[in-house]
């Protein structure tokens, strides 16, 4: 599985018919709307990453009122349960 963190600007006055347009599209798993430089952020997993051409600028781009987007693949997953693990290695209870 391949995820891809794809950060989307708008037109600030559709953020939310957007965010729910891009919400609804296959291999789009969350959408945030969020501070800063971007309006949303938009976590998309496939699994080719030819896929992430028919999704990225296939579909997402397409939406009217997206502007533009700035996409960075992940190349590992740390997640909490993965953390816990890494730091009670060696530990004895």
């Amino acid at each position: 599985m391949i995820t891809a963190i794809v950060l989307i600007k708008t037109s600030v006055d559709r953020i939310p018919e957007i965010a729910e347009s891009i919400a609804a599209l296959d291999n789009v798993s969350e959408v945030f709307s969020v501070t800063g430089t971007y309006d949303l952020i938009a976590m998309v997993r496939v699994k080719d990453h030819e896929d992430l051409a028919e999704v990225i600028p296939g579909r997402i781009s397409k939406i009217p009122g997206v502007e533009g987007t700035d996409t960075h693949v992940a190349f590992r997953t740390y997640s909490q349960h993965d953390l816990e693990a890494a730091f009670s290695i060696g530990l004895d209870n």
